[in-house]
């Protein structure tokens, strides 16, 4: 057993030992009758949130009202929940009220019968009320109890059963499919950061392409990113992309995803949001369908979703960038030195080469221009890339010049040459300013 399950089974002894019934539950039960190892564990007994917090030494009261109290050992969090049932939920989300209740009880009011397993880790027994193991021998994710009362009690249980078939690759039972088109609709009920979070586990998980793809039959892709489903039936010029119009492009890039991060994987999603409204039709015979101006138009509606789901700036700002420049890539080849340099070393390149690489791996497979970027890293030194500066703006203010929008220029103009070997020292740039730029005499 791990350090993190030993702690787990010593929370359990402790409540068993003042007199308490408790349980590993939900998400640590279903994984280790899947054969996985848990990544955190929760707890559910029938002490109440006043006794476990009196049990251990160090604790935090993280939702008392719902029973739920986080049990801190060493650098672990262990939540520990008060076996209960659940009133009316009136907001999409939180019960009006809670009842302490038994461990049956309690099973009922979970999402998910895969989720609704306990383990009695001191005697090593599975306790099953919701025949979750049932549903994990089957491949099936099946609403516990009434699907319609479980996702009305929360709207996002509607993303997570999608976001768990596609981890696992089950099926969605048909009462709860059913159940899940009928609500679609209801998901943007619930507060933006919710959706995002979940979203952003579907696209870094192990089937971000099942995930979409499941969210867009299920109808809530139209709900949370109406864009995303505009992309289908979205013809291309099949000599790039013989794969199909643009949904399925980007369903492929998706696919080929390994562990990226959030920015990465919603750029890979949004890669290709400006196409549908910039979709032109061939005018003659000779012309192909054009997108002009896709990359400009997606990186603008790539941010106002990135606000819609309130990311940070920062990863708004990342996300921006890779959609609005993924297609720089074609002209590499073509570019001034100081240019491609500049592009080689910009913040978050290895997301720009990455996203380039599933872009062509996702359309016509020619992988020449990430081969060339990849072979330019390889050979140019950070020396080469990122050379000290020759000059400066007290070094122009010296040289006579006047502070002004022409320093930013200058500067600029003197570090291509430099990035293209044509001058190599400090006094090699002031000649080169002084003749480039020269100051006027009154």
């Amino acid at each position: 057993m791990s350090h993190l399950s030993n702690q787990a089974v010593e929370i359990v002894k402790v409540l068993r030992g003042a007199g308490f019934r408790a349980y590993w539950a939900g998400g640590c039960v279903r994984d280790l009758v899947m054969g996985h190892e848990p990544q955190d564990y929760d707890v559910a007994t029938d002490a109440r949130p006043d006794q476990v917090m009196k049990l251990f030494p160090k604790t935090v009261p993280v939702g008392v009202s719902f029973g739920v109290v986080k049990v801190l050992a060493d650098e672990s969090e262990f939540e520990v929940a008060t076996f209960r049932s659940d009133g009316r939920y009136l907001d999409g989300r939180h019960p009006v009220e809670v009842h302490y209740s038994s461990d049956r009880e309690d099973a009922a009011r979970r999402d998910f019968t895969i989720n609704g397993m306990f383990y009695d880790p001191v005697k090593r027994e599975i306790i099953d009320y919701v025949e979750g193991r049932r549903d994990i021998k089957a491949g099936i994710i099946r609403a516990i109890g009434n699907p319609r009362e479980r996702f009305e009690e929360d709207k996002l249980r509607l993303m997570r059963a999608v976001r768990f078939a596609a981890r696992f690759e089950y099926t969605i039972d048909p009462q709860t499919y059913e159940a899940i088109k009928e609500r679609a609709g209801e998901i943007v009920q619930i507060s933006a950061e919710r959706i995002r979070d979940e979203l952003k586990k579907m696209l870094t998980g192990p089937n971000p392409s099942g995930s979409i793809s499941l969210l867009l039959e299920t109808g809530l892709l139209s709900a949370i990113l109406p864009e995303v489903t505009a992309m289908a039936g979205v013809e291309q010029p099949k000599e790039f992309h013989p794969e199909g119009d643009v949904l399925t492009h980007t369903l492929l890039l998706l696919k080929n995803l390994d562990r990226p991060s959030f920015e990465l994987a919603l750029a890979a999603m949004l890669h290709d949001v400006g196409k549908p409204p910039t979709f032109t039709p061939p005018k003659a015979d000779r012309d192909r369908i054009r997108f002009d101006g896709h990359c400009e138009v997606g990186a603008r509606m790539a941010e106002a979703i990135c606000e819609r789901l309130r990311l940070s700036n920062e990863q708004t700002e990342r996300v921006v960038e890779l959609v609005r420049d993924h297609l720089r890539f074609k002209d590499v080849q073509q570019m001034r030195e100081s240019t491609l340099k500049r592009f080689l070393r910009r913040p978050g390149f290895p997301d720009h080469l990455e996203l380039h690489r599933l872009d062509c791996l996702a359309s016509h497979g020619d992988l020449t221009n990430w081969e060339f970027c990849k072979q330019k890293l390889t050979e140019l030194g950070p020396e080469e890339m990122r050379p000290e500066r020759l000059l400066t703006g007290d070094d122009l203010i010296r040289m006579g010049y006047s502070p002004g929008p022409i320093f930013s220029e200058i500067l600029t103009r003197v570090e291509d040459a430099q990035l293209e070997g044509r001058i190599k020292t400090r006094e090699e740039a002031v000649e080169w300013t002084a003749r480039q730029y020269p100051l006027k005499i009154s």
